[in-house]
């Protein structure tokens, strides 16, 4: 994943607000990325940016060798479901689904049958520690067992990029040490992770931290 020179500008009829200016940096597979700032320094937009939620004002987002902006709506969701997995502060699970109703979405839309989609995402709940938790219903399981259903979603069909947005915001300091070692353990596995957050307590487990202020982010 690489951007080069990417700026996005938000205009209204009063002004003109850079959410992200000239950022440029890329990311190595298998590495495990920290970014921080505060409310409103342009996490988030950059987070939209690589997944192709949102479109550059200008510059370059690449992920797997291929140009973000030049894909057209359909591609870049084509895009976020075979190769990039985003995982919000907001789990955003469908509640009347189970566990691993959840993560055989992505499976589904993918074309695998009900059967592989089922036994393919069972292998992923058990990879993020939730073993025999498949039949459970979101209300069933704690706010960091969602979020690992979350993540487990978020990878399934063998997605290598996990864009993460805060995704402990809602979580205690045991949970949110507990997901960030699970981050750390999928990076060593051979994922590449981009996390936002505003948790220090990250650090420990990055290979790289880079700080955004008012839309640039800088590498420390």
């Amino acid at each position: 994943m690489a951007l080069e020179g990417v700026s996005r500008c938000f205009v209204s009829s009063s002004e003109e607000v850079w959410a992200v200016r000239d950022a440029t940096f890329s990311v190595d597979e298998g590495k495990f990325v920290c970014l921080f700032g505060a409310s409103g320094s342009g996490k988030s937009t950059l987070l939209n940016l690589i997944a192709g939620l949102d479109s550059a004002t200008s510059g370059t987002v690449e992920v797997g060798g291929v140009d973000v902006g030049s894909l057209g709506e359909d591609q870049r969701a084509r895009l976020r479901l075979e190769r990039v997995g985003v995982v919000f502060q907001d789990h955003n699970l469908i509640e009347e689904f189970t566990a691993v109703e959840n993560v055989m979405l992505p499976l589904e839309a993918l074309g695998d049958s009900a059967s592989e989609a089922r036994a393919k995402a069972t292998g992923e709940l058990d990879r993020v520690g939730l073993e025999g938790l498949g039949g459970r219903f979101p209300a069933q399981l704690s706010g960091g067992q969602r979020q690992r259903v979350g993540i487990a979603r978020a990878l399934a069909g063998d997605r290598r990029l996990l864009l993460a947005d805060e995704p402990t915001g809602a979580l205690d300091s045991g949970n949110s040490r507990a997901l960030f070692e699970l981050l750390r353990r999928l990076c060593d596995q051979g994922s590449t992770v981009l996390l936002a957050t505003h948790e220090a307590m990250s650090r420990e487990f990055a290979d790289v931290v880079l700080e955004i202020s008012d839309g640039v982010p800088v590498e420390l």
